[in-house]
């Protein structure tokens, strides 16, 4: 699975595994065939569970669609950097 190539490295591409459907749960960023949440799996993981803990408590769940949750929050960072979602009213 080819995505970015940024430096040496070749970032995943989410898109293949991250769907966004209006009709599963609320239109709320999932995995492709499922309906785990990206924010759960990222919940997990900035608790402190590894991925293979992630992994065993979602068994459906593959490696690179954990990744793909990583990767899909990472663009979403990027994104916000271009466009603010929330800006600060002047002081």
């Amino acid at each position: 699975m080819m995505g970015e190539v940024i430096g040496r490295r070749t970032c995943m591409n989410w898109k293949e595994r991250v769907t966004i459907d209006p009709e599963v749960c609320h239109g709320k960023p999932c995995i492709a065939g499922t309906r785990i949440m990206v924010s759960i799996i990222l919940d997990y993981l900035s608790a402190g569970e590894t991925a293979e803990e992630v992994l065993k408590q979602y068994p459906s769940l593959k490696a690179d669609d954990v990744r793909a949750a990583i990767a899909y929050a990472a663009w979403l960072a990027h994104e916000e950097e271009e466009h603010p979602i929330c800006t600060r009213a002047a002081v």
